[in-house]
């Protein structure tokens, strides 16, 4: 374990960045977003990110962050709540809300809490009236790698003093593989039903089956099965709540590597982005270029723009009530024969 400082925000403000391991994993957390910025499993890094903040603060499309105060999006950034209307940021384009807003939860500095040789705790205040949304919320994240030292367990939790909304998501870019691109990865996601949506990435309403679509994941496929045109950034239905336990949800596998991920999440919704908007302008960690489909997030949360559309899995807190949600990235290494069956 090990803190350090990463650097400096315009205004002096020190960035830290702890480094935690146990067993094959080791991970490296910076204090604005709460962001991964480096995962390695045996040596291996398998998300995308910076050596430096300068790129961060500049270029990063989210990478390892804590999304909030509501992950994706919200049509309009305007929702109903107690029969109040409610008019948030439109950071998405000038019409939609995205991520929390412009000053949304990753771009925020949170404050290291807690921190010791396999575990990290941050903490972030945000007021009322944050980005337009109504109570006071605190949050924290508890980054840990359990004994067995396979896996990231990620527990989100948040308070608030009146009623507004809460979705968190971590958005971690992964590439299991080093390659270029994802498309030779393998995927699979337990979800039977998918949310279309319209040319602004705005769900339509519409609870899809994905059977007989290029979004059936119900079996281990190639993500570029379908080809480079169908483009993946779509809520894939779990659980129309959540659960008291995290349950397996997806698998991800990289079939030069040889490694498995599997995501268990307490959460209703899994939003599958497979990066086909990257093209980052400065080298990655390493050096590295991040072009189109560079990484992929898998990245549990509430259903998007949930509180315009009463039948999706919703994102209400209010007061006395806990938001918690129990993510976990669990790494195995399989053999040749297991791809290939």
């Amino acid at each position: 374990m090990s803190v350090s400082q990463f650097g400096q925000l315009a205004d002096g403000t020190p960035v830290e960045r702890v480094a935690i391991a146990r067993g094959g994993l080791s991970v490296s957390i910076m204090t604005l977003g709460a962001a991964i910025t480096d995962l390695r499993v045996g040596g291996r890094g398998v998300v995308l990110g910076f050596d430096d903040l300068s790129s961060y603060l500049a270029h990063s499309p989210y990478f390892g962050v804590i999304a909030g105060r509501h992950a994706n999006r919200i049509a309009g950034g305007r929702f109903r709540l107690d029969g109040n209307e409610v008019q948030l940021e439109r950071n998405d384009g000038g019409r939609n809300h995205l991520h929390g807003g412009a000053n949304g939860f990753a771009r925020r500095l949170w404050l290291l809490r807690e921190v010791g040789p396999d575990h990290a705790v941050l903490v972030l205040t945000s007021e009322d009236g944050d980005a337009g949304y109504p109570g006071r919320v605190e949050a924290s994240v508890r980054y840990e790698i359990p004994p067995d030292g396979d896996r990231l367990r990620i527990v989100l939790e948040a308070s608030a003093d009146g009623p507004t909304l809460v979705n968190l998501a971590t958005h971690s870019y992964f590439n299991l593989d080093g390659s270029p691109d994802i498309g030779g990865h393998l995927l699979q996601i337990e979800a039977d039903a998918y949310l279309p949506v319209d040319e602004e990435a705005i769900p339509t309403g519409e609870v899809r089956p994905v059977a007989g679509t290029p979004f059936d994941f119900r079996r281990l496929r190639r993500i570029d099965d379908h080809g480079d045109d169908v483009a993946h950034d779509h809520n894939f239905c779990l659980a129309a709540v959540p659960t008291s336990e995290p349950r397996a949800v997806a698998r991800l596998v990289g079939q030069e590597s040889g490694l498995a991920m599997d995501v268990l999440t307490t959460e209703p919704g899994l939003q599958f982005y497979d990066g086909y908007k990257l093209a980052v302008p400065c080298p990655g960690r390493g050096g590295r270029r991040y072009g189109s489909r560079a990484g992929l997030c898998l990245e549990p949360q509430r259903w998007p723009d949930s509180p315009n559309h009463r039948h999706f899995a919703g994102a209400v807190l209010r007061p006395g009530e806990l938001y918690r949600q129990v993510t976990e990235y669990r790494f195995s290494q399989i053999g040749h024969e297991d791809l290939t069956s």
